[in-house]
């Protein structure tokens, strides 16, 4: 089974009443990383009032969040909720707040937090990974037109494709589709192909 991760750090800010939130988010592939990434932004902006975050993680389907000094209910968990609203998971969401002179409220704080997690999320490209086997195939060149069509068309991501005595092509396929896409570039190929399944794990997949 895939999941939905974002694919790099991206950030976006808007001002509340004078208050001032940068919402960033970053894939992580564990909770050290995700408070790595926390303490990270907690450094650069120590003159901040408030950096308050939440993070949601496939191992152990861990999830925590912080309002870190916000009232309570007001920050960390409107950012979680809008990070499981998504569906994204090894992601983490810190909102960054510089207080601006003016209160907002306890409605007013949810949904700035839940603006600038949204905003931060929109801001960042959403990828699919999905579990699958990277392989390399070799064929004779008159069978190339066929061989690359049948890869694509099976929903396969062609990584890399090398010339020589003969062509090799070297691609992750989604492992349930494994199997078959193999017998029909073998059928293609009358027979006349090789494959090697060079490693197994989740990927990315558009």
């Amino acid at each position: 089974m895939g999941y939905k991760t974002v694919q790099e750090h991206a950030e976006a800010s808007f001002t509340e009443k004078r208050s001032e939130f940068i919402g960033r988010v970053c894939h992580v592939d564990d909770e050290e990383s995700a408070v790595a990434f926390i303490n990270k932004i907690r450094s650069e902006n120590r003159k901040a009032t408030h950096n308050c975050y939440a993070y949601v993680l496939r191992d152990n389907n861990i999830s925590r969040h912080s309002d870190d000094g916000e009232p309570g209910g007001t920050a960390g968990a409107p950012i979680l909720e809008v990070l499981q609203k998504a569906g994204v998971t090894d992601t983490v969401c810190v909102v960054t707040r510089y207080f601006g002179g003016i209160l907002l409220g306890a409605g007013g704080l949810v949904r700035a937090y839940s603006k600038s997690a949204s905003l931060a999320l929109d801001a960042a490209q959403l990828v699919y990974m999905e579990l699958s086997d990277s392989i390399r195939a070799k064929f004779s060149y008159s069978f190339y037109g066929s061989v690359s069509a049948a890869i694509t068309a099976a929903g396969a991501m062609i990584r890399d494709t090398q010339y020589a005595d003969e062509v090799e092509i070297y691609a992750d396929i989604r492992k349930e589709d494994t199997d078959a896409l193999l017998k029909k570039l073998t059928d293609i190929c009358s027979g006349g192909i090789s494959f090697e399944i060079l490693s197994s794990g989740y990927r990315e997949f558009k």
